[in-house]
């Protein structure tokens, strides 16, 4: 947890690139797919990349970086429209799916014990 709280601030001042038209953000935690399918659904974003970010390997494929052998964590790409919705909107939108997911996970452990 330690780790993403980094990266997250990290990737709050360096993600946000600034266009009249279109702008990019780009969160990283948990697992792209679940990231992606998300912000689809959220007015004001035209696009959601998956991709993985940091690391030492240059093309490492997903099941390297799924074990946690090359240093990179999963990333999503989304280019929004700042007229339509805002940074810290998306930003919202994070938080409370990670929030979610982590709660789902928390009652699965409790469940498997």
């Amino acid at each position: 947890m330690k780790k993403l709280l980094i990266l997250f601030f990290i990737l709050f001042f360096t993600s946000v690139s600034y266009s009249e038209d279109k702008k990019y953000a780009y969160f990283a935690g948990g697992c792209f797919w679940c990231m992606e399918a998300a912000f689809d659904k959220i007015d004001g974003v035209s696009d959601v990349v998956s991709g993985y970010s940091g690391g030492t390997k240059v093309n490492p494929t997903y099941e390297e970086v799924l074990r946690g052998r090359t240093g990179h964590i999963e990333t999503v790409k989304i280019t929004y429209d700042p007229k339509v919705i805002s940074y810290l909107e998306l930003l919202k939108n994070f938080w409370i799916h990670m929030m979610e997911r982590a709660s789902f996970a928390i009652k699965a452990i409790a469940i498997l014990q």
